[in-house]
């Protein structure tokens, strides 16, 4: 039946529309590969659809950009930015991939998958270590350039889809700064199809672990992406089994954990992960957002703000609560109240600052008529006002982080597959009691950790 799958759908019409429509209604369908070529006229995207074929296929190299790293102003990761007809092509085989990922997935790996995040990742953590007997010791794992450098051997045995095509990907290469580079090892990072093919190089690990421990061992496992924990009920066992369980496990893909960022942590020091705090204070786990996130969070509102020196207020307001919003909704399901108010506080004294920049010689009362307004109990409202066609005037307001209210994520189903027909009445229960708004929940894709 799996056989049948594959290669039954990269052949199928229907099936090509599809994978058309998706890379030309993605976030990336404006940037073009290494031929310049984007497709946006009906007629385009049609042709570009009857010449998906497999016999004379052949990929382009990537395009090489590179973006800043998570939590870091010097660091950056490579990207490579395949042509449309390579992403339209890797996203017709992932329609038969991904439901086999799906099935062998890790019960409890939350990257990347469909109808899953990062909460639901944040509260298996939870689950795992807020009992007041659950594991104190947790092993903080990150694999050492994940994507850069899996053994391209192992893709070609383990990876169920056409073997032949999976080779013309890998061994595309890239091209930076007008030069071709082969690639010898490692996945197309920044491909359709790269998160379903890194999922599956990792999946295993989580019953591997799980094999070679005893109950009492209190061992528990929560993966998202490249960056994984695992819960342990002393530090012996965490040093002396199951880190080096898991060298041999990568080691296998061509892989190694970083000597960097994989430590092991007592659960009353705290860990951060996937930018959340988490400590127990007097045998009481606490999930807050990570202070160097927040930091880091602030310091691109602060340039965000000095960089529209010169725009006006509707344009700021409307900037700053994409970014507000999107951050907020990341982290409303845990303890996040207080730090809520304190960004809110710093973003209003960046505001201030602005407004005096702009205003160097008006006096604090004028700009508090000009910029703010009252309503109720508050009486500093950064506002502006905007007329839309045939209403009247409307008051555009800041965005408050501390509006959002907290509400404890309730966590999908470990073994829940949205490709099994079995689930589709708990699915649909599911996406209605977490119903959030598209735009809420296309900003806080913004705060979601990659590889």
């Amino acid at each position: 039946m799996v056989y049948k799958l594959i290669n039954f759908l990269p052949a199928n019409g229907y099936a090509k529309l599809l994978a058309v429509k998706r890379v030309t209604e993605n976030s990336g369908r404006k940037t073009a590969g290494v031929d310049g070529i984007i497709w946006k006229e009906s007629q385009q995207k049609m042709q570009a659809a009857r010449e998906l074929k497999q016999r004379g296929y052949h990929p382009q190299p990537l395009r090489r950009i590179y973006i800043p790293k998570k939590n870091s102003t010097t660091k950056q990761r490579p990207l490579g930015i395949p042509a449309m007809k390579d992403r339209a092509m890797q996203a017709l085989y992932l329609l038969s991939l991904e439901p086999i990922a799906e099935t062998q997935a890790d019960k409890n790996s939350y990257g990347f998958r469909r109808k899953r995040s990062c909460a639901d990742a944040i509260q298996q953590c939870f689950l795992a270590l807020a009992k007041r007997h659950s594991a104190q010791w947790i092993l903080e794992g990150d694999i050492k350039s994940c994507f850069d450098r899996i053994s391209h051997l192992w893709l070609e045995d383990h990876i169920l889809m056409d073997r032949k095509i999976l080779h013309k990907w890998l061994k595309s290469g890239y091209i930076e700064k007008e030069i071709f580079h082969p690639t010898e090892e490692g996945t197309m990072q920044g491909g359709t199809i790269s998160p379903t093919i890194a999922n599956e190089v990792l999946d295993g690990m989580e019953s591997l672990v799980k094999n070679i421990t005893r109950e009492s061992d209190k061992i528990n496992f929560v993966r998202y992406a490249d960056d994984f924990i695992v819960t342990g009920s002393t530090r012996e066992v965490l040093e002396n089994k199951i880190k080096p369980a898991i060298e041999s496990f990568l080691k296998e893909r061509g892989l190694e954990l970083s000597l960097e960022k994989t430590k092991i942590t007592h659960i009353s020091e705290g860990f951060d992960f996937l930018g959340f705090n988490l400590r127990k204070y007097c045998q009481k786990l606490l999930i807050k957002p990570a202070k160097k996130n927040v930091s880091s969070f602030l310091k691109d509102i602060r340039v965000l703000i000095k960089e529209n020196g010169a725009a006006k207020a509707e344009e700021l307001i409307r900037k700053l609560n994409a970014r507000i919003r999107g951050w907020a909704n990341y982290y409303r399901h845990v303890v996040s109240k207080e730090t809520f108010s304190y960004v809110d506080h710093c973003i209003f004294q960046a505001i201030i600052t602005w407004i005096k920049r702009r205003h160097p010689n008006k006096s604090l009362g004028w700009m508090r008529n000009k910029y703010f307004r009252r309503q109720h109990l508050r009486n500093w409202i950064f506002s502006t006002k905007i007329r839309k066609k045939d209403e009247e005037s409307t008051n555009l307001d800041l965005f408050l982080a501390s509006s959002v209210k907290i509400k404890r994520h309730v966590k999908i189903r470990c073994e829940a597959n949205p490709f099994d027909p079995t689930y589709k009445d708990y699915f649909e229960k599911r996406d209605k009691s977490n119903k959030i708004s598209i735009r809420d929940a296309g900003q806080e894709e913004r705060y979601l950790y990659i590889f």
